[in-house]
């Protein structure tokens, strides 16, 4: 029985050199041991790729806080990058992430910023799928497909500012997904939009034209880029513009138009504007209806796609969806569709089958536009909802006659300042030099409806009218949290 204390004192000296070696195992050894450098990097190195990204992006946070505020989020952008691609590296992820034009939001500001298929109010009608793509047990389909090899898929586009200026505040989102605005490890999140930032809700427009790209190219033998700027100008029975819409509502605007113009004769301008009836008119590619997929079968969607580009919903607004860069997407996501693309492919890589998926978030976002996304999956949803509600458009002959390039639309008036100046349509004049109660010298306000900043310089959008001159922000109202960079002004015409 001697031995049972020597024994419990030789146990205590072993926890105690254990104890000691403890530093070891921090997390900073781990991430050593397994390559993730997210907390090695210096503050300086950081710094530097910070820099580095906003001249890439042509950022500027000139707003009071606000560049600190950024710079900390693209840190923390920057740790989950580092970490994720470091477990790729060792084989635990088949995709990486990158440092894209998303790497300074958070995550609830991307998905309230980007994201969301449907407006509030506008709801899916039921509807039952067409069976030319029903997949019947023993059927063969093709281990592969890709679109764009076929010239039947554009070059990708960039969905932009859709919305009006690139002070559309992520607070006043109109989509269910918009989240609720909170503190974050001690930092107050005030939404100030970051300029040449995209504020986008028109995936739905891009989403349906993709579709109907691709099977005008496959019937006619003619790739035709047509309007997405048609469809949130004049669809607007169910779809509202950049507030949200559905595909289907989108088909059934061409078909019953009888057709829809060119993107070089209506051309994208990423916010909601007065349809131009004359370019509506212009009729170049027409379809004659549209289906939808079975649900929740991929293999009936894989028969789809392997005979036409199909415009699909899904779930976008995970971290590692929103940081994407290469790779065979297998991060989380759910099935709260919130963003319209197009299906343009499939394949399999190494054993792993994928989807093709063209986004619409211009070309510097993941493989050059496009993202490959799992397919095989052991739910009947596919990966992130892609087979949930697929839909197609038909075409079943030639389009009507070119009506060639519509004739330019009426010049809009000027803003008239006072008998020597004025300023561009849709604009606000406001005074840079006064005295004795009379202005001697204007500017022009790029808004509708402004308020004029005492300053003279600054001018506030209608919406947000208590100018902060200190800050250079605007708010809706004194004590609101929220605010907006506040606009400059530019110099009016003086007349001749």
């Amino acid at each position: 029985m001697a031995s049972t204390p020597f024994l419990a004192a030789a146990l205590l000296l072993l926890f105690f050199f254990a104890a000691s070696a403890a530093p070891d195992m921090s997390i900073v050894a781990y991430n050593k041991e397994h390559g993730v450098r997210g907390l090695e990097r210096s503050e300086e190195e950081m710094r530097r790729m910070y820099e580095g990204w906003l001249a890439k992006h042509g950022r500027a946070n000139n707003a009071l806080g606000q560049n600190e505020m950024r710079f900390d989020i693209f840190k923390d952008n920057l740790r989950f990058v580092d970490a994720h691609n470091a477990a790729a590296d060792a084989g635990r992820h088949r995709f990486r992430l990158g440092l894209n034009r998303f790497a300074d939001l958070t995550n609830e500001e991307y998905r309230a910023a980007y994201l969301g298929t449907r407006a509030r109010g506008v709801a899916r009608r039921s509807r039952v799928p067409g069976d030319r793509y029903r997949y019947e047990d023993g059927e063969e389909l093709p281990e592969s497909v890709d679109w764009r090899a076929k010239g039947a898929v554009a070059a990708v586009k960039d969905q932009g500012s859709c919305g009006g200026s690139p002070l559309h505040s992520l607070s006043s989102s109109p989509f269910p997904c918009r989240p609720r605005l909170r503190r974050k490890e001690g930092l107050q999140i005030t939404i100030v939009p970051l300029a040449n930032s995209n504020f986008d809700w028109s995936c739905w427009a891009f989403s349906t034209i993709g579709a109907v790209e691709g099977i005008n190219q496959i019937v006619t033998g003619e790739l035709i880029t047509l309007s997405e700027q048609e469809l949130v100008d004049c669809d607007n029975a169910y779809n509202q513009g950049c507030n949200g819409g559905l595909m289907d509502y989108a088909f059934e605007f061409i078909i019953n138009n009888k057709g829809i113009d060119t993107e070089d004769d209506y051309p994208y301008r990423a916010r909601d504007g007065t349809c131009d009836q004359d370019r509506k008119n212009a009729k170049v590619v027409s379809i004659d209806g549209y289906e939808g997929v079975p649900q929740n079968d991929e293999k009936a969607l894989q028969k789809a796609v392997a005979n036409q580009p199909i415009s699909v919903a899904i779930e976008a607004g995970g971290r590692e969806f929103q940081l994407y860069q290469s790779g065979i997407f297998t991060g989380r996501c759910g099935t709260k569709l919130d963003h319209g693309v197009v299906a343009v492919g499939f394949g399999t890589q190494n054993g792993e089958d994928y989807w093709i998926v063209r986004n619409s978030w211009g070309g510097d976002w993941g493989e050059a536009g496009y993202i490959r996304m799992e397919r095989n999956l052991n739910t009947s949803t596919g990966k992130c909802g892609i087979a949930m509600e697929a839909s197609y458009p038909i075409k079943n002959g030639e389009n009507p006659p070119n009506p060639g390039p519509t004739p330019p639309s009426p010049v809009s008036p000027p803003t008239v300042c006072d008998n020597y100046y004025t300023c561009p349509s849709h604009t606000t004049c406001c005074c840079v030099y006064e005295y004795g109660g009379n202005c001697f010298a204007w500017g022009c306000c790029p808004l509708e409806a402004a308020t004029c900043c005492e300053d003279h310089y600054s001018c506030c959008p209608h919406d947000y009218p208590v100018c902060n001159v200190e800050a250079g922000t605007c708010q809706m109202s004194k004590d609101n949290p929220l605010v907006v960079k506040a606009f400059a002004r530019t110099p009016a015409n003086r007349n001749a």
